[in-house]
C-alpha cells in the first residue's frame, strides 16, 4: 500500500519525502493558503503559486492532487482543472485534479452528474484525476466508470457521522472499529456501511470483482490502527497527516527497548567507532 500525506505545509512534506516513505500528496486549497499566510507572517516572500511549485519539486516523481474550486457545473470544473494542469503540471510532471464525485449541495435537480462528467471530460484530456468526498461504494463505482485514476471514500468522516447522529461521544483521533459500534445491541450503520474502513473495504471487494483498475485512496484517516485497517482491507492508497505518518512509527516497547539499548552500551564499543 502507498502512503500519500495529506498536507500543504512544506516542512511536512519535505520530512515525509527525505524519510522515503511517503509516495504522494493530497492538498486543500484552505490549508495551502493557510500555510503560504503562516510564511508571509514570518516575513517570507512568498505566494500560493510560487509555494505549490516548491512542493510539486519536492514530490517528482509521485502524484499530487491539486483540488478544483469552481464547482458551479462540470464545464466549470473542467475548465479550471485543465488551467490548473496546464500551469502546474510543467514543474514536475505529477499532478492529479482532485474532483468530486457529486458537486451538489442544494440538491438541485440534474446537478447530480457533473462531478462524474468532469471527470470523464478531464480523462478524455489525458489529465489524471482523484474523485473526492466518495461515501458510499456506489458513488466510487461511477467514479471509476467515468475514468478516475483514484477514487477517495472519506473514512474518518464516516466514523464521526455515525458517532453524531447516534450521540456517542468523541474526539477525532478516537479509534473507530472497523467491524462498528453497537448501541443498544445494533450495529450502527449508514445504508450498509458500518465504519469507514468497512466503507473502503466494500469498495475494494467492488473494484476487485469486477478488474476495476481505479486505486481505492482511503482518506480521512485519523490515526496508525485505521491507517493498518485500510491495508488490511486491500486499500491501494492511505492518505495521512503527517502526525499519523509519525504516529506509524510508535511503540512504547520500541522506545522502552530503545532506552534501555542505550543504557547498556559498554563505553568500550562506544570507542570502536
Amino acid at each position: 500500500m502507498k502512503f500519500f500525506l495529506d498536507s500543504a505545509i512544506l516542512s511536512e512534506i519535505e520530512q515525509a519525502y527525505t524519510a522515503g516513505i511517503c509516495d504522494g500528496i493530497t492538498m486543500n486549497p484552505s490549508l495551502v493558503k493557510k500555510a503560504v499566510d503562516g510564511l508571509k507572517a514570518k516575513g517570507e516572500k512568498i505566494d500560493l503559486e510560487r509555494y505549490i511549485r516548491r512542493a510539486l519539486k519536492v514530490a517528482k516523481g509521485t502524484p499530487v492532487s491539486l483540488e478544483v474550486t469552481d464547482t458551479e457545473s462540470a464545464e466549470a470544473m473542467v475548465v479550471q482543472g485543465k488551467k490548473l494542469f496546464k500551469k502546474f503540471n510543467p514543474v514536475a510532471g505529477n499532478v492529479y485534479i482532485k474532483i468530486p464525485v457529486n458537486p451538489s449541495y442544494d440538491a438541485a435537480p440534474g446537478k447530480d452528474f457533473e462531478g462524474i462528467i468532469a471527470i470523464r471530460a478531464l480523462r478524455k484530456a489525458k489529465i489524471p484525476v482523484n474523485c473526492t468526498l466518495v461515501f458510499t461504494p456506489e458513488q466510487a463505482l461511477a467514479a471509476a466508470k467515468a475514468g478516475a485514476n483514484f477514487v477517495s471514500p472519506f473514512a474518518g468522516r464516516i466514523d464521526d457521522m455515525l458517532r453524531k447522529e447516534h450521540f456517542v461521544p468523541f474526539s477525532k483521533e478516537d479509534y473507530y472499529p472497523a467491524k462498528g459500534l453497537s448501541k443498544e445491541g445494533k450495529v450502527l450503520e449508514d445504508n450498509g456501511v458500518v465504519s469507514g474502513i468497512d466503507l473502503v473495504g466494500q469498495i475494494v471487494k467492488v473494484f476487485r470483482q469486477y478488474g476495476i483498475k481505479t486505486e481505492v485512496l482511503a482518506a480521512s484517516l485519523r490515526n496508525a490502527r485505521q491507517v493498518r485497517e485500510a491495508a488490511l482491507v486491500g486499500a491501494d492508497i492511505a492518505t495521512m497527516p503527517f502526525s499519523v505518518f509519525m504516529e506509524l512509527m510508535r511503540h512504547r516497547l520500541t522506545a522502552e527497548g530503545m532506552k534501555k539499548f542505550a543504557e547498556d552500551t559498554p563505553e568500550e564499543f562506544r570507542k570502536l567507532v
